[in-house]
């Protein structure tokens, strides 16, 4: 089972907002990141966090009381580990996560570091970027970005496109790739190595992880095209 938790900072549009939510079966939203679903007209099921940064509180009030966790603002987890737990807890195997780009610094290396935990969330859409966690023997290939069922062709990424990769976790690693100007096949990854700047051929995309756990980063406007509305 899928869930997908929004949360505050700079998050996909609302159109690729809903479609994300819709691909789920399971939405939260943590603090600040109810405003965002609310925006894309999307009503969560589950509101988790301190509310420190809820733009306003009688948002709340729209909810049944027990499906508002509210805590207090100085607790040992953030409002996105708690909405991860939460969604983990009702049984999502698959996690997403919608916003958290820009803003603090601190705030997105606690993101980041959030994939490189034995239990990491798979997928995590910013306003720019969809990024991806991808553990072996696993894959990555264009036809994961489009949603079962869709009735649509798997996106091709303009050549040039910018697509990056860096190992997660303690390794070893090991991946393959199609589609990419610089393959990955013969790449000696160590720890905090990062494949920056890659670019699309306009092929078709796939990297195949085969040892370790791998981040892989997509533009969010090549996969989505002109549903950013």
């Amino acid at each position: 089972m899928r869930g997908i938790v929004f949360i505050g900072g700079e998050g996909p549009s609302p159109g690729i907002a809903r479609r994300l939510a819709a691909e789920a079966e399971l939405v939260a939203a943590a603090d600040s990141g109810l405003a965002a679903a609310e925006a894309a007209g999307i009503r969560p099921r589950w509101i988790v966090g301190d509310m420190d940064s809820l733009d306003d509180l009688s948002r709340l009030s729209a909810y049944p009381a027990d499906r508002v966790f509210r805590y207090p603002h100085e607790k040992d987890y953030t409002d996105t580990e708690l909405g991860l737990f939460l969604l983990w807890e009702k049984g999502c195997d698959e996690v997403w996560i919608a916003g958290g780009g820009g803003g603090r610094t601190d705030h997105l290396f606690a993101l980041r570091a959030l994939f490189e935990r034995e239990k990491a969330p798979r997928r995590w859409i910013t306003a720019r970027d969809d990024i991806w966690a991808v553990d072996a023997p696993g894959a990555l290939t264009s036809g994961d970005l489009v949603p079962s069922g869709a009735g649509k062709a798997a996106p091709v990424f303009a050549p040039g496109a910018i697509i990056a990769a860096a190992p997660l976790g303690s390794g070893p690693w090991k991946a393959a790739s199609t589609g990419l100007k610089w393959p990955l096949d013969n790449v000696q990854w160590n720890r905090g190595f990062f494949g920056a700047s890659n670019e699309a051929t306009g092929e078709a995309f796939s990297v195949r992880v085969e040892q370790g756990r791998f981040m892989i980063i997509l533009p969010l406007g090549e996969v989505y095209g002109s549903e950013n509305n």
